[in-house]
C-alpha cells in the first residue's frame, strides 16, 4: 500500500486548508483508494454525530481519487449518497473506493464508509465525466 500525494487546499485531504477534515489517501494493490479517519465537531450535523455533507464529501473525493488514478482527468457530474448510520463524532471510520465502469464519456465509482466493527454506515456511487478543461493551469489563475 502506498500513500497518495496531498492536495493542497483540499477541504477533504488538503494540509494547506486549516478547514480541512484532513484524510490522508492511500491505495492497495488492486487500486483501492482507502483511508482512516475520525470526524469533529467542526463535522456536526445533528448533536454527536456527522453531518451528512461531510461524508458525503469524503465519498465524492475517494471516489474521484479512484478514477483519476486510472488516469481520468474528470469531475462528479452525479453523486447518490446512502446514509444507512450516523457517523458519531470522535470515532474511527474506513473508507474505501472502488472504479466500477466506464461507458464513453461517463467513468463510474463506487464507495463506503464503514464502522469500527465493519457496518456499512454510508455508501456512495458517482458519476464522473472528463473535464480536463477545468484543470489547465490557466483556469486557476487569477484575473488582472
Amino acid at each position: 500500500m502506498r500513500k497518495l500525494p496531498e492536495h493542497g487546499s483540499c477541504f477533504v485531504c488538503g494540509s494547506d486548508n486549516p478547514h480541512s477534515i484532513g484524510l490522508a489517501w492511500y491505495v492497495d494493490e488492486n487500486g483501492t483508494i482507502l483511508s482512516e479517519f475520525s470526524l469533529t465537531e467542526a463535522q456536526q450535523g445533528l448533536p454527536g454525530h456527522a453531518h451528512g455533507g461531510a461524508s458525503a464529501a469524503i465519498l465524492d473525493e475517494a471516489m474521484g481519487a479512484v478514477v483519476w488514478l486510472a488516469g481520468h482527468r474528470v469531475a462528479a457530474v452525479n453523486l447518490e449518497i446512502n446514509y444507512r448510520r450516523p457517523l458519531p463524532l470522535g470515532q474511527q471510520f474506513k473508507v474505501e473506493a472502488h472504479l466500477a465502469g466506464q461507458e464513453g464519456r461517463k467513468v463510474f465509482a463506487s464507495g463506503e464508509i464503514r464502522l469500527q466493527d465493519e457496518t456499512i454506515a454510508v455508501s456512495g456511487r458517482g458519476i464522473y465525466v472528463a473535464a480536463p478543461q477545468l484543470f489547465e493551469p490557466v483556469r486557476f489563475r487569477e484575473k488582472q
